[in-house]
């Protein structure tokens, strides 16, 4: 086994992801490892960690997994070696940048809820304040 492979266990580290969430993503065709070991174990490479960061990214912003599966297809068409003609890149650009939009419109609905929560926190504190006997003298 060369260097350039690691074992599930570096890689849920390195993506901070757990071993059974790994499994779920491979189960549903999201990364599938690079290769196996002798042992039958899952070896991972660069490119497969990368793939694994993607989808850890798109996960708290609200994405399926079929969009998810979606983007990494339309990226793997737009990286792969064979060409493309002009009209598949222009299509595989747009539901890319499709994505962008959909990941800009979850981020600012979050920063909405993120100012929401910390306003609700500051009148917590506030009441708190209020209602302790300290703050009465």
């Amino acid at each position: 086994m060369g260097s350039e492979h690691m074992q599930i266990g570096e890689v849920a580290a390195r993506t901070e992801l757990s071993l059974r969430t790994i499994r779920h993503y491979e189960e549903t065709g999201l990364v599938i490892p690079s290769a196996r070991s002798q042992g039958g174990f899952r070896l991972y490479t660069e490119a497969d960690v990368a793939r694994l960061m993607v989808i850890r990214r798109m996960k708290p912003l609200g994405f399926t997994l079929e969009e998810m599966r979606d983007l990494l297809e339309a990226a793997d068409r737009l990286d792969a070696p064979a060409g493309l003609d002009e009209g598949e890149r222009e299509a595989l650009l747009q539901r890319v940048r499709g994505y962008e939009a959909m990941a800009a419109q979850k981020i600012e609905d979050l920063r909405v809820q993120l100012s929401r929560a910390e306003e609700f926190a500051a009148t917590l504190r506030a009441r708190v304040e209020r209602a302790t006997p300290a703050a009465r003298n």
